[in-house]
């Protein structure tokens, strides 16, 4: 099983997968909208609208495992996103990502070790794994930005 096998529900409830993404760049984020880091959403969507066409494309997590700070419910969280930062990129439910509930999507991906080494649990919102066609993962602390070079390059490495 892949984490395009891995039943996951929209914001809005629905059954869905990331079997759509197979076979394009995909970078998962875990997101929430009262968090320092939450001005991100600006710079996902750009990366998300940049890339689009080249078979990228950037998919939210809302997690509420840090401190709280994604308290709202699945509608008040896609208000937020599309009101405030125009979202298009896809939405899912709310979900864990560390600890005994967490989601098998992030089981899959925590075990990546980003440029510091850091591998195991989620350290905070907005830590992102881009997943290349091939299946390879990489992994970015939440405090490199959309704009980093680090991720930048990195994506478009991976859209060949």
């Amino acid at each position: 099983m892949t984490i395009y096998d891995i039943p996951v529900r929209t914001l809005a409830g629905e059954p869905a997968s990331l079997a759509p993404h197979r076979d394009r760049t995909v970078l998962i984020v875990n997101v929430a909208s009262k968090c320092g880091l939450t001005p991100q959403y600006e710079g996902l969507e750009a990366l998300h609208r940049r890339y689009a066409d080249r078979g990228f494309s950037v998919v939210g997590f809302p997690c509420n495992q840090f401190m709280g700070q994604e308290p709202g419910s699945a509608e008040e969280i896609q208000e937020f996103c599309s009101t405030t930062y125009g979202v298009s990129f896809p939405m899912f439910e709310k979900i864990d990502v560390n600890g005994d509930d967490r989601h098998p999507i992030y089981a899959e991906l925590v075990g990546v070790a980003d440029a510091d080494g850091h591998d195991g649990d989620v350290r905070w919102n907005f830590e992102k794994f881009l997943v290349a066609p091939d299946g390879s993962v990489q992994r970015f602390a939440p405090a490199v930005t959309p704009e980093d070079a680090a991720l930048v390059d990195a994506i478009e490495a991976a859209l060949g």
